[in-house]
């Protein structure tokens, strides 16, 4: 700290601050369909990193032929490329809960177990399709360089596009839980699955959709994820621990929980890694945020529920 004067840690400070909320903008679009997944279905999908990663390579599939057949639409593929990542990882989703999760719900232990053999189970389907090496994808124009506020700050623009999409994506993950007819009946299931049956509420189409749906959320994340690094088939198991890390300190079933805890642990890890290594800046987040759920185990907004 000392070998720095005080306008270069305030641009220190500001830059990390920055790669903390790019890290905070992929957390949180994994989290926030983990957090439907596992908050509000009490799912736990060992796999989840790999429908973000079905995202991610759907995204370099169609920035590879883009600029082999149709270079000229460079520029706007992300506009078909984010939709389709949602669309492909949400069918993906719906085919793995009729077929494998809806014989295991109650069943934690079971479908950790199922669901970290799927996740294998993918992995290796990519490396047979897409091979072991890393790929990255070709950035638009418009998404290439950086914004310098001050002559030490540098800001790159992808980041600031990755923030502008979490946005959009988690307004309406928040309209769809509390304004739609689906987020009802979702929310009814929750609080009480049997009385919504009764109600007429189908609550298996409700389990379906809402794993789907968190899937595509997921494949949201691997569109954002390709714009900042390359994609390998286990690119998607370098951050399932610090999604559930997420959702479980936010507070399960909770959307402002899940914001405020991917920014504390985003910004946490990528300020301390400037000063000490990578994996001591996971170390150190890690044992915070296990001091904090051994005061507070509900996480740091519980859901309310009637019991």
């Amino acid at each position: 700290m000392g070998d720095f004067t005080t306008e270069e840690l305030l641009a220190i400070f500001a830059m990390q601050g920055f790669a903390g909320l790019s890290l905070f903008s992929v957390l949180l679009l994994m989290a926030l369909g983990l957090a439907i997944i596992y908050g509000q279905m009490r799912v736990i999908n060992m796999a989840h990193g790999e429908f973000m990663v079905i995202g991610a390579y759907t995204t370099y599939f169609i920035s590879t032929l883009v600029v082999s057949q149709a270079p000229w639409f460079l520029d706007y593929y992300v506009f078909i490329a984010v939709p389709a990542a949602f669309l492909m990882a949400f069918i993906v989703g719906w085919i793995v809960e009729a077929v494998l999760i809806r014989h295991l719900y109650h069943r934690p232990l079971d479908t950790l177990l199922a669901t970290w053999g799927l996740a294998l189970i993918m992995q290796q389907a990519f490396r047979s399709i897409f091979g072991a090496r890393e790929v990255s994808v070709r950035l638009p124009s418009w998404l290439q360089g950086s914004y310098q506020p001050t002559l030490m700050i540098d800001i790159p623009i992808n980041g600031i596009a990755i923030m502008v999409l979490t946005l959009f994506v988690t307004a309406g993950v928040a309209w769809m839980m509390y304004r739609s007819r689906w987020g009802l009946r979702v929310r009814c299931t929750v609080s009480n699955r049997e009385m919504s049956g009764a109600v007429g509420i189908n609550t298996r189409s409700v389990d379906r959709l809402t794993f789907a749906v968190g899937c595509g959320i997921a494949g949201i994340a691997g569109a954002a994820f390709t714009t900042i690094s390359s994609t390998g088939p286990t690119s998607g198991a370098l951050y399932i621990v610090d999604t559930f890390l997420v959702v479980v300190f936010g507070g399960a079933g909770s959307l402002l929980g899940t914001m405020a805890s991917a920014f504390s642990i985003a910004q946490g890890q990528s300020i301390l890694e400037f000063f000490i290594s990578g994996s001591m800046a996971k170390v150190l987040t890690l044992l915070v945020v296990i001091g904090i759920l051994m005061l507070r185990p509900e996480g740091l907004f519980a859901s309310k529920v009637r019991r």
